[in-house]
């Protein structure tokens, strides 16, 4: 474990986000999105099967026999903590593990708008962070819990799988379960969760429809709930929330949601001139006329509605990627390749501007 802990430690000192380990091929480190190789021993079977001995909980060792692959959150004093996935490939175990920065970032240090915070401070209803997987909701929604946990006397639950972030109790009191470890699954702990007298329930991950159900039910009954989604828009989520549900529930479901989303803010990594990464977001907030059109299934509008709700603290990712590259943040370059419409933000940067119906308008 000395050499498997070593390299960790390497890992956090370089920078690297993510850590890829598999038998006989080199150790490799994911550096500012790169992928770049170690020089240290080649991992051999033998020493592999004792770092998966060390480092599997006892709680999940029945259960990585059973499925052959397992997520957990792996701790090492003063290297930090990692977000840990281990697994088989062609019959040999293999680890991914992502790091996890001990101090929750701030909002300004994340590069966050400031209607994140707005919305952090909703007093009730559902709140999505969405994006693919890497572009940092795990770490916005942290954010956001510790905005609270600093500026207000709430309870606030959450249920993980695992624990990434831990927090400490600030102006706030702050219960963390880990599925396997304090519950036996997100189902049985948020059939239970509202017993429990919380403010804000954060959910790691919006899994299924029975996840969904009791969000809704929660936020029906006053309550902040806190999720994420694996989503690359925000109208998109919506669309993925349906999606959970059979053909017969959806229309119902639309409904109930549109009397208790409070918003959508979906992201995408963005590397910035400087060489480091900044968030590019679109914000969704759930106006009058956003509530109108969830009710009455116009969800193919949804984007245009965005596009013109700045009033209301929306934004597209065209839109923000636009201002990010007027702040000489990101080159236009970089800007176009994360754009949802590369060709209108193309349009954008020579000056021209277009409405909902294709007129010129700047």
């Amino acid at each position: 474990m000395e050499l498997f802990n070593k390299i960790l430690k390497i890992a956090v000192d370089g920078g690297a986000s993510d850590i890829h380990i598999k038998i006989g091929t080199p150790v490799i480190f994911r550096i500012n999105r790169e992928l770049v190789a170690v020089d240290c021993p080649l991992p051999t079977a033998d020493w592999m099967n004792r770092v998966v001995e060390g480092i599997t909980p006892v709680h999940l060792k029945q259960k990585l026999e059973a499925d052959r692959e397992v997520d957990f959150s792996y701790f090492v004093q003063e290297v930090g903590r990692f977000r840990t996935n281990l697994f088989q490939q062609r019959g040999q175990w293999a680890l991914a593990m992502r790091h996890v920065k001990s101090v929750v970032p701030s909002f300004e240090q994340l590069g966050l708008l400031e209607q994140i915070k707005s919305i952090a401070e909703s007093p009730r209803g559902i709140v999505l962070v969405a994006g693919s997987t890497g572009s940092g909701k795990s770490t916005t929604l942290a954010a956001m819990i510790e905005h609270i946990n600093s500026n207000f006397k709430k309870h606030i639950i959450t249920l993980e799988d695992p624990i990434e972030f831990v927090f400490e109790d600030n102006q706030s009191v702050i219960e963390q379960r880990e599925v396997g470890l304090d519950t036996v699954s997100f189902h049985h702990a948020l059939k239970h969760v509202l017993r429990q007298d919380p403010d804000i329930i954060m959910l790691g991950e919006m899994r299924d429809a029975t996840s969904f159900g009791a969000a809704m039910s929660a936020a029906d009954t006053g309550h902040l709930v806190l999720s994420t989604l694996h989503t690359t828009t925000a109208a998109q989520s919506i669309t993925r929330i349906l999606d959970f549900f059979k053909a017969d529930e959806r229309e119902q479901v639309r409904r109930q949601l549109a009397g208790t989303l409070r918003g959508v803010v979906c992201q995408r990594m963005v590397p910035t001139i400087d060489g480091k990464m900044t968030p590019a977001l679109e914000i969704m907030i759930n106006s009058p006329l956003i509530k109108k059109m969830l009710e009455d299934n116009r969800l193919d509008k949804l984007t245009a509605a965005i596009e013109t709700g700045s009033d209301d603290g929306m934004l597209t990712f065209n839109q923000c990627l636009f201002n990010l590259a007027k702040a000489k943040r990101i080159t236009e370059k970089e800007a176009l390749a994360k754009a949802s419409n590369p060709a209108a933000l193309e349009m954008n940067f020579k000056g021209i501007f277009l409405n909902e119906g294709g007129r010129i308008v700047g």
